[in-house]
C-alpha cells in the first residue's frame, strides 16, 4: 500500500486539484492543517498559490512552520510546488520583504523583463534537468510544464538547482536539496508528465 500523503493546507493553493492528482497516480493523500497530522505523515506536499508574505503568515498562524520544519529534519520525502517551492528559500520580496522558512539559501525575486515578456509568466515552457533524478522517471528530455508566476527562485548554491526554463533568460524552475523536491510549475496542471512526476514523488 502506497505511503499516506499529507498535503498541508493554509488556505493558499489549490489543494483539491492536487489531492486529486495524487490520487489519480494510485496515491493516498489527506488534506490537513493540523501540526499533529504533518508530523505523522509519511510524505508531505506543500502547494500555494499567492503571496509570500501572507503565506508564511498563513503557516505561523496554525503552527505550520515548525511542524514544516520538524518533519524536514526526519528526511522524509517533501515536495513543494510554485509558492510552496518559493517559501523554502530564506526571503522572498513581494510587497516588501518576507522571511520564509529558510531550508534553502537564496531568494524570491520578481521577474524583470523586457515589455514583450508578460508578467506574470503564464503557460507552458519547456525544462531541462541539471542532473539525473528518479524523480525525472519515464519524463523526457525537454518535457513541457505549466507555470503560472510573477516571481521566481534564485538560491545562493547552484547545487539546489534541480530544473532550469526560459524566459526572457533562464530561471530556475524547481529545486532540489536531500529529501525536497519543489518546482515552480503546478505539476498538477501539467498533464501526462506532471502527472508523471507526482507518481514518480509517490512512488519515491
Amino acid at each position: 500500500m502506497s505511503a499516506t500523503i499529507a498535503i498541508i493546507d493554509y488556505q493558499m493553493g489549490n489543494l483539491r486539484s492536487v489531492q486529486k492528482a495524487i490520487e489519480h497516480v494510485g496515491g493516498r493523500a489527506v488534506v490537513s492543517s493540523d501540526p499533529l497530522t504533518i508530523a505523522k505523515a509519511e510524505k508531505v506536499i506543500l502547494p500555494g498559490v499567492g503571496a509570500f508574505g501572507d503565506a508564511m503568515r498563513e503557516l505561523s498562524s496554525r503552527g505550520l512552520v515548525d511542524a514544516i520544519l520538524a518533519f524536514l529534519r526526519t528526511e522524509r520525502p517533501f515536495f513543494g510546488i510554485c509558492l510552496g517551492a518559493q517559501l523554502l528559500l530564506e526571503k522572498g520580496f513581494e510587497g516588501g520583504e518576507h522571511s520564509g522558512l529558510g531550508v534553502i539559501p537564496g531568494q524570491v525575486i520578481r521577474f524583470q523583463l523586457p515589455a514583450e515578456f508578460k508578467v506574470p509568466h503564464m503557460g507552458w515552457n519547456r525544462v531541462h534537468a541539471t542532473g539525473a533524478s528518479q524523480m525525472l522517471h519515464h519524463i523526457p528530455v525537454g518535457a513541457y510544464f505549466y507555470f503560472v508566476h510573477s516571481y521566481y527562485c534564485v538560491p545562493s548554491r547552484a547545487e539546489d538547482i534541480w530544473l532550469t526554463s526560459d524566459y526572457g533568460g533562464p530561471f530556475c524552475a524547481a529545486l532540489r536539496r536531500d529529501n525536497i523536491h519543489a518546482t515552480q510549475f503546478h505539476p498538477e496542471k501539467s498533464q501526462r508528465d506532471g502527472l508523471q512526476l507526482l507518481k514518480n514523488f509517490v512512488d519515491a
